[in-house]
């Protein structure tokens, strides 16, 4: 298959971060080294079930990527079964809640510290910017429940919180009841922040404006809810012990394949830090009503008379809860769904952790090249007893200390690894347009908001450097495609100073059959090695078989067109002529994350494809916007009586709209095609943000 590169477009963003200025230095060399203590934690269980004590080092083999490891930290931690383990101290008859929230952090282990020996661990994590009001309630109270009634002398228990886009430790881990009432007592349940922006057939009919607390389209809230629990997990690793995280939410809705990377990132993270999530669903046993309960809005439509709307409803329902029990699943931990006593969920994970051992070596691969280290501890003698533990860990790898060459080789290993990097945010369209019976030009747009990249001073002037790599695969998982590029942008006084505001696009293209696909690229900022993880699978279709409705390419939206000859960065073309968003010396710039600004004209631009044709056979196209049930404006009918192109046989449609006159607010943007002739019409449909 032929790669073709497109364009570089830059609509900058980003806090303006200055590296790599050079310093003298004023004393003597300091020579600096470092060792790397990998941490195992391992329970041992005999056929009933009951932890093994009396163990030694001795009794332990362990290796990494099949070579023997020599154990240089050993410990038993030794746990009381919860159900035997005497009440935690008692609690006043009246708890003063705190005045304001506790200014806390997890404490790291400190050498001849042992505040957290022999205790089991748990945090209490709340995302309340993902639960309604009366799930923030529940999740509150039964926390208290446990705390008063079920925590044991064993336990110590931390409270975090995400929320206002932060992780907060609402209060570091501690035996105190009394304390950890307070806290608990003193979170205050508020609206929901990031509320479900599902539009499908389940949607209420409600008119309202679409509440936004970014200036992008919150398609990243998903991804900002896995990265907190991320930050979690990485702020627990610091200590050796078991961990288990008990996550109240009200699930978690993956948005397609979009969120694929983040989670993968999540876990890991938990994996390496030694911490099991614990989800446990908030909304507790629901019964569903087909169309929703009295809190819901009637969705309207005729979803509500043809099933579409209680099947769309269960379906988002149903996903929401796959979420928690993969995080779960992957961890070691598990999820505790369809139950109205919260509590429960924390019990399950008191119950879980017994007597276990800590295991400690310093690997003899001490490369850090960012691979997998595959870890098998056995135990000699006894070879009924069940051993957990975690199965191997990813390596890191610093970048301030590679070559070129160990450069390249690191964004190459990235692309291989099987967890994602998601330092960087990535967001991406693919689109596809007929080239002729066979072949699809597939464009790609890439989207990276600036303030997450960095920028150097070089002879004067300001310059990014960013990296791409990506790969398109089939179904078989042979690499079709690849593209590899750099790009050194040098960007004036004026354009720097947009970075903190505008992102930056980087458009590609490929030429395919159809199939299904999946892409995995990456974007690295070559000035501080942050890297970034896109991650999706595409379906190209096979328009020659259409034949019930009218054939048509992706539909683009943008709001913005770039003159070739004024691109900041430019490489030689081979998609002109190609690629039908270049027309008249200019590219229509996809809008990836679907914003708009009420104060710019909206594009659309989309193919009919009329195959047999020797002539345009007319059709009639037009652009509605509906708000909720409701339509709230329609472009006037576009009649289409030529520009068949003979080879491909597509006939462009082309719309310029003006937003003045809508007011800022969420809608479904929908494309109509008409074809009166052959008695056909295509439809599609998109959500799009307008803000002021």
């Amino acid at each position: 298959m032929r790669l073709t590169f497109l364009w570089l477009v830059l609509t900058v963003a980003a806090n303006s971060q200055q590296v790599g200025q050079n310093t003298t230095p004023t004393g003597p060399a300091t020579f600096q080294t470092s060792t790397r203590l990998v941490v195992e934690t391992v329970g041992v269980k005999d056929k009933g079930g009951k932890a093994i004590e009396g163990l030694t080092a001795k009794d332990f083999t362990i290796t990494e990527d099949g070579v023997p490891q020599t154990i240089r930290f050993f410990e038993f931690q030794k746990l009381v079964e919860a159900a035997d383990a005497p009440a935690a101290a008692p609690i006043d008859a009246h708890v003063v809640p705190y005045a304001k929230y506790p200014v806390s952090q997890i404490s790291p282990e400190s050498n001849g510290n042992t505040r957290y020996k022999d205790r089991r661990l748990m945090a209490l994590y709340f995302d309340v910017t993902g639960m309604q009001p009366a799930d923030q309630v529940r999740s509150f109270s039964a926390a208290e429940k446990f705390i008063r009634t079920q925590m044991t002398s064993s336990d110590l228990m931390a409270v975090m919180q995400f929320a206002g886009g932060a992780v907060k430790v609402m209060q570091d881990f501690t035996d105190d009841r009394n304390q950890l009432l307070r806290v608990v007592e003193t979170l205050i349940v508020g609206e929901d922040e990031n509320a479900d922006t599902t539009q499908d057939e389940s949607t209420a009919d409600t008119g309202a404006a679409f509440g936004q607390d970014d200036s992008e389209f919150n398609i990243f809230n998903t991804d900002r809810q896995l990265s907190a629990l991320q930050t979690a997990a990485r702020m627990l690793g610091t200590l050796n012990e078991k961990k288990s995280l008990i996550y109240f939410a009200s699930g978690l809705r993956l948005n397609g394949v979009d969120n694929q990377a983040q989670l993968h990132a999540t876990i890991n993270a938990a994996i390496r830090a030694g911490v099991s999530f614990w989800p446990i669903d908030a909304r507790g046993l629901m019964a569903q009503a087909p169309l929703g309960d009295a809190t819901k809005g009637s969705p309207g439509g005729i979803g509500m008379y043809n099933g579409a709307s209680a099947l769309a409803n269960n379906s988002n329902f149903q996903r929401s809860q796959d979420t928690l029990y993969a995080l779960a699943a992957d961890t070691g931990g598990k999820a505790l769904l369809d139950y109205n006593d919260l509590a429960r969920g924390i019990v399950q994970a008191q119950q879980s952790v017994s007597s276990y051992y800590i295991l400690g070596y310093y690997p003899t691969n001490t490369t850090l090249d960012g691979k997998f280290r595959r870890i098998k501890i056995a135990l000699g003698g006894d070879a009924s007893a069940k051993l957990e533990f975690r199965q191997g860990y990813f390596t890191g790898k610093l970048f301030t200390k590679f070559t070129t060459a160990e450069k390249e080789r690191q964004l190459e290993d990235a692309l291989m690894l099987g967890d994602p990097i998601t330092e960087l945010t990535i967001a991406m369209e693919v689109d596809y347009f007929q080239l002729n019976r066979a072949e699809y030009f597939v464009p790609l747009a890439v989207k990276i908001p600036g303030r997450e990249l960095a920028l150097a001073r070089r002879g004067g002037a300001e310059r990014t450097l960013i990296d791409f790599i990506g790969e398109v695969k089939d179904e078989f998982g042979t690499t079709i495609s690849n593209v590899r590029d750099k790009v050194d942008i040098k960007l004036s006084d004026a354009t720097a100073a947009e970075l903190s505001k505008k992102p930056i696009e980087y458009a590609m293209g490929f030429t395919l059959l159809p199939g299904k696909y999946s892409i995995k690229f990456l974007a690295r900022d070559a000035e501080t090695g942050r890297i970034g993880t896109y991650q999706a699978t595409f379906v190209i279709p096979n328009l020659n078989k259409e034949e019930k409705r009218v054939p048509i390419s992706s539909v683009v939206l943008s709001s913005q067109r770039v003159d070739l000859r004024d691109s900041l960065y430019r490489v030689k073309d081979k998609s002109v002529g190609v690629n039908p968003l270049i027309q008249d010396g200019q590219r229509l710039v996809p809008s990836v994350t679907r914003v708009f600004s009420t104060g710019r004209d909206m594009y659309v631009y989309l193919q009919a494809y009329e195959r047999g044709a020797t002539a345009t056979q007319p059709l009639v196209a037009f652009v509605t916007f509906y708000r909720g049930q409701a339509k709230a404006f329609e472009t006037p009918p576009l009649p289409v009586t030529e520009g068949l192109d003979a080879k491909s046989k597509a006939v462009p449609l082309r719309f310029s709209i003006p937003l003045g006159k809508l007011p800022a607010g969420e809608y479904n943007c929908q494309v109509t095609v008409l074809d009166p002739a052959g008695q056909k019409a295509a439809f599609w449909q998109a959500p799009v943000m307008l803000v002021p």
